[in-house]
């Protein structure tokens, strides 16, 4: 099953893990954050634009397209940044921008 990408989809599912595999090692990444976008009067209309958020184990992931697998959601490819990190835990962001 395809995921639904949309900004209202990941919304209801904040707090929930996203699987993903790197080298053989499952690796479970939790969705922290949806940040919608609200534009400006003189930007295009008629476009999805948002970001997610998700914290990851203290082992950095490079910047990168991950293939990820979500209970309800199903499967989908995110290119996922990493944008900030401790000896804790990785926040990684993916951008979405793309017409309705």
């Amino acid at each position: 099953m395809a995921a639904n990408l949309t900004e209202a989809e990941f919304s209801k599912h904040v707090g929930t893990s996203f699987n993903t595999s790197v080298g053989g090692l499952e690796i479970a990444l939790k969705l922290v954050e949806v940040k919608g976008y609200i534009p400006q009067e003189s930007e295009q209309k008629g476009l999805e634009r948002f970001s997610v958020f998700f914290d990851g184990p203290p082992a950095r992931l490079p910047q990168a397209t991950y293939k990820l697998d979500h209970a309800a959601m199903g499967e989908c490819e995110i290119f996922l940044v990493p944008v900030s990190g401790d000896e804790k835990s990785f926040r990684y962001e993916a951008v979405f921008n793309y017409y309705k």
